[in-house]
């Protein structure tokens, strides 16, 4: 089953059992994907669904951040149990050690020596991760390896 009619299951879960929080949460994930859909005239593979996943989480905790500001802990609140119901449809994170395994093997196999070689190992490394690792997070242990 793709990633799209998971979350069209789900949905439909949702509304039957009356669950508010995860019935709107998943029909704002399937109006985006939707509206990619829509952009790109067709339909969307798993991997771009997984990436629209991830953007909503990312808003989501970006909302957090501008509710801890604003003072407001009930947005931040409902911003986290959104990501909560988005985290069940997304792949399981990579733990730490594998990651760096793979960032190790990637800058071991594209020759990289300093920053300056930091695209090559992304390119790398970033397909091998299919959602399962924030980029910032990639980018960041990338840059550190290199420069050390």
């Amino acid at each position: 089953m793709s990633k799209k009619a998971e979350l069209e299951v789900a949905l439909k879960e949702a509304m039957k059992a009356t669950d508010v929080v995860r019935k709107n949460t998943l029909r704002m994930t399937l109006a985006a994907v939707k509206e990619a859909e829509v952009q790109k005239r067709g339909d969307l593979d798993d991997a771009a669904v997984l990436a629209i996943l991830q953007k909503e989480v990312k808003s989501r905790q970006e909302a957090i951040n501008e509710a801890g500001k604003a003072n407001r802990p009930d947005l931040a609140e409902a911003a986290q149990v959104e990501i909560a119901v988005l985290q069940d449809y997304l792949p399981q994170a990579m733990d730490a050690a594998e990651l760096e395994a793979i960032v190790t093997f990637a800058i071991a196999e594209a020759g990289a020596a300093s920053p300056a070689d930091m695209g090559k190992v992304m390119k790398l490394v970033l397909p091998q991760l299919q959602g399962r690792a924030d980029g910032s997070q990639v980018s960041q242990l990338v840059r550190d390896k290199l420069q050390s």
